[in-house]
């Protein structure tokens, strides 16, 4: 393929994710993924600064959905509620990634730099949403608890949603597990 040729980003990414599935990541470079792609190293860095960002790019992009749609949630709601309307606007972020994202998955696994990228993700997220609870007048310890929790629906929702096993979309099966941790609560 040329370099004139569109969407040289799916390209690069679509090509990365093979070549870290087929070898490994460690053992795949930049100039394996633009010339699986058809491109050059330099379009790579065009696109990403790092190999790593081709499995987390888009991840700030969520974030901020999610922080959104948490600040967009009616005044009276709940902290919980709150966090409900950001999973739902995780959902409405995924569109057509599953499959995409169950090889993303197997990649971080299998990768300790990759596995600790992943968290650092998530405690970003975490922090985000507590910073926009705490705007929303909730205090210090419930922003926290509830962020971390919302972090934990999110993270095992994606994995029941990934795998396949529940058929229901990503935003029905993240409502009933945090409906799930609530009633949790109430019979402790």
């Amino acid at each position: 393929m040329g370099r004139w040729q569109p969407d040289a980003m799916g390209r690069l990414r679509a090509a990365a994710i093979d070549l870290f599935v087929e070898r490994g990541y460690e053992q795949t470079t930049v100039a394996d993924i633009a010339e699986r792609a058809g491109l050059t190293a330099r379009t790579f860095f065009r696109h990403f600064p790092d190999k790593r960002e081709v499995l987390f790019q888009g991840a700030e992009r969520l974030q901020q959905a999610m922080v959104d749609a948490l600040l967009r949630a009616p005044t009276e709601a709940t902290p919980i509620d709150a966090v409900a309307a950001s999973l739902q606007a995780a959902a409405q972020s995924f569109g057509d990634i599953r499959s995409f994202a169950r090889r993303r998955r197997d990649v971080i696994a299998a990768t300790a730099e990759l596995r600790e990228r992943e968290l650092i993700k998530l405690a970003s997220l975490s922090a985000a949403l507590a910073e926009a609870l705490r705007s929303r007048g909730v205090v210090e310890l419930d922003a926290r608890l509830a962020a971390e929790a919302a972090v934990m629906v999110f993270r095992i929702a994606f994995e029941r949603w990934l795998d396949g096993d529940d058929q229901r979309g990503y935003a029905a099966i993240a409502l009933d597990l945090l409906h799930r941790l609530g009633g949790l609560a109430h019979t402790a």
